[in-house]
């Protein structure tokens, strides 16, 4: 999409803060390592739009575009571009969050040893899903992330990276379990739903009959955030509620999602539920733990799977970028990751997002070289996702000509 020609305004900024002046006799090199803006741009797309406003100041810049994400929605599409042919990308037929059948996509890395594959949950129960959405929170599971697991167990993989953002689920991951040969009762020893709704009436967990191969499986669990399973900052209390778990429903679907914590665990002689990233996606940080798979920050592993340090290494500066910011950009998502690994490198590093939440500016601003939203003037958050990537692009012209004119004074001149 192109921008419309003439004077771009330069975007409000809260801080910013340039190198010195000196003059570069050669194009300026620029990684652009964004996340996805949510609901409008995949990250890909976010990088294109860019470097198209770059190439409006400096057309032949050397311009590095390292797709971010940090496991939710877009770590996949992020990975896949990054890996060009040494990945591609399928789709298994699973169950979505309400049970209603779908074709999930996710991705097989070449690796040494072995194929590497990539699921992204929120492409299988993903809170943006409209169908999984129609049912009650209660009523929903993660079934189909475990059956799109045993499917590749089926075909050999046993190496596994998951992003466990975006999930509309909220069952401790009993759905997951279940697919993978967990056996979850009640008091008369009859199979209850993997559900917040089915789990109220558990007594028993089975995990005798737990498929073998995951035990050798290598899963590594991909998120942004390090909540435990349960309690004020669990699943339930912190993430519930958006996905549909009233106020008055916290503490009961809390209290369930304990109990059968402590039931599974005891199966499987393992406790993870106060493990960090044991709450992530409604609780499945817990099962997968629970079974073999290893907690990491979801937007470190895709910055190493990129090669964002290469990437970085002699660049002059860095864009990094989300849908929103605000103080949970600090938690450890995409644009954190960028200026943290940014700053080793010594390049500075500016953060253009979708939207700023104001209040957050103070404790933002010291990280990046600038910080600076999508909306020049009056607008509305509809036009803003619309013209998202008008917008960027012209956001991006006008801090490289602020750029360009710190770096070379006499151009302003």
């Amino acid at each position: 999409m192109e921008a419309a020609a003439g004077p771009v305004a330069l975007p409000s900024a809260a801080t910013s803060r340039l190198p010195a002046s000196v003059p570069i006799a050669r194009p300026p090199a620029i990684v652009i390592a964004p996340d996805s803006f949510k609901g409008s741009l995949d990250a890909p797309g976010v990088c294109t739009a860019i470097a198209s406003g770059l190439y409006r100041v400096w057309p032949d810049a050397d311009v590095r575009a390292r797709p971010m994400a940090d496991g939710g929605e877009g770590t996949l599409d992020a990975v896949l571009a990054a890996v060009g042919s040494a990945g591609r990308r399928s789709l298994e037929r699973v169950a979505g969050a309400a049970g209603d059948a779908l074709d999930a996509p996710y991705g097989l890395l070449a690796g040494d040893g072995g194929p590497v594959a990539v699921i992204e949950i929120a492409s299988i129960v993903g809170i943006t899903d409209t169908a999984g959405m129609r049912a009650p929170v209660a009523a929903r599971s993660t079934r189909g992330a475990g059956q799109l697991m045993r499917a590749l167990l089926d075909r050999g993989v046993t190496r596994f990276m998951i992003g466990l953002g975006g999930s509309s689920t909220n069952d401790g991951g009993a759905g997951l379990l279940e697919a993978l040969g967990f056996v979850l009762l009640d008091g008369a020893g009859r199979p209850v739903e993997p559900t917040p709704a089915g789990l109220a009436t558990l007594a028993r967990v089975d995990a005798s009959r737990l498929d073998p191969r995951v035990a050798g499986a290598d899963i590594t669990v991909m998120s942004d955030v390090n909540n435990p399973l349960c309690g004020a900052r669990g699943a339930t209390a912190i993430f519930g509620p958006q996905k549909g778990v009233r106020a008055d429903e916290v503490a009961p679907v809390d209290a369930t999602l304990a109990r059968f914590a402590a039931l599974a665990e005891a199966a499987v002689g393992r406790n993870v539920a106060e493990h960090p990233g044991a709450g992530a996606a409604g609780g499945l940080g817990f099962a997968l733990q629970l079974v073999g798979g290893r907690f990491a920050s979801g937007a470190e592993v895709v910055a190493d799977l990129i090669g964002l340090d290469a990437a970085l290494d002699g660049a002059d500066w860095a864009i990094a970028g989300e849908g929103r910011s605000d103080t949970q950009t600090l938690l450890g998502k995409a644009p954190l990751v960028v200026a943290r690994r940014a700053a080793r490198a010594g390049v500075p590093v500016t953060l253009l997002s979708g939207a700023i939440e104001p209040s957050a500016i103070p404790a933002i601003a010291p990280t990046f070289a600038g910080c600076f939203a999508l909306p020049g003037g009056p607008s509305t958050l509809e036009a803003c996702i619309a013209g998202a990537a008008v917008l960027l692009a012209d956001r991006a012209e006008a801090l490289a000509r602020l750029f360009d004119a710190a770096r070379n004074p006499q151009r302003a001149n």
